[in-house]
């Protein structure tokens, strides 16, 4: 697929997306959604990659959030197509079985800061920042900024930075539990690189469960949830990989995948 505002590429068994727009802080406007929509649809459907990175072009930011020059054009009713459509493309980043890292390499703010939570895991360095300033152009978030703060980080926190629209820092967002690593900002892509491949080195079928598991049992209630844990590990009994992963096991070498 040709793309303009994002880079795709593909490492063996990794995938790469780099937000390209470096002259706006790779801030986000309809095209780039649409591109983004098509490279995780693109990944998705690719039996090669099993895990994607998803990062942002050059040093300042990993992406700084919408276009305002976009969004300041909008009537009301653009407006919420607008946040209709990044919600879909966020959704569908969260949704599809493919696990996804973003690898934060600046200011993650807004839309940016949207995008790393909709990933399911964050590695951050140390330079980045995370924040949902949007309060401070009398807006608020629109692309679940709201909802998926408050889910990761609790209610009280989450209204906090909405409210106020500060940034935190990488540290901060270790802290209370948005991202999963702060590395100097030399280590960011081989750190994200590393633990892809270990992502990457399991068994495909049972990643794509789990991840399936935890995307649809997160809103569900306890005894729903369980249900599908145990229907999870019925599937993967079915599969070639759980058996090879069986007999490596126990003769003691490293399995096979062939992700069936």
């Amino acid at each position: 697929m040709n793309y303009e505002n994002i880079i795709v590429k593909k490492e063996k068994n990794i995938g790469w997306i780099t937000v390209n727009r470096p002259k706006v802080l790779n801030a986000l406007n309809r095209k780039t959604l649409d591109e983004l929509e098509r490279a995780f649809y693109e990944f998705e459907n690719d039996p090669e990659i099993r895990v994607f990175i998803i990062t942002g072009s050059g040093e300042k930011a990993f992406i700084a959030g919408a276009d305002i020059n976009e969004l300041e054009l909008l009537s009301p009713v653009e407006a919420l197509q607008l946040m209709n459509y990044g919600q879909r493309v966020f959704g569908i980043l969260e949704q599809i079985t493919t696990p996804s890292i973003a690898a934060v390499n600046g200011y993650a703010l807004g839309g940016g800061c949207e995008l790393a939570m909709a990933c399911d895991l964050r590695v951050a360095s140390s330079s980045a920042k995370f924040g949902q300033p949007e309060i401070k152009l009398g807006n608020i978030p629109g692309w679940g900024g709201i909802q998926r703060l408050l889910r990761y980080i609790g209610v009280v926190k989450a209204k906090e930075l909405v409210y106020t629209g500060k940034f935190i820092t990488a540290d901060e967002a270790l802290r209370i539990g948005l991202v999963n690593k702060v590395v100097p900002a030399e280590e960011l892509l081989k750190e994200a690189r590393e633990l892809a491949q270990e992502i990457a080195d399991r068994a495909p079928v049972a990643v794509k469960i789990a991840k399936t598991i935890f995307d649809k049992g997160t809103d569900t209630n306890l005894l729903t949830g369980l249900l599908l844990e145990a229907f999870g590990v019925a599937l993967c009994c079915s599969t070639h990989d759980q058996k090879e992963a069986v007999r490596a096991f126990l003769e003691k070498r490293k399995p096979i995948y062939s992700g069936h």
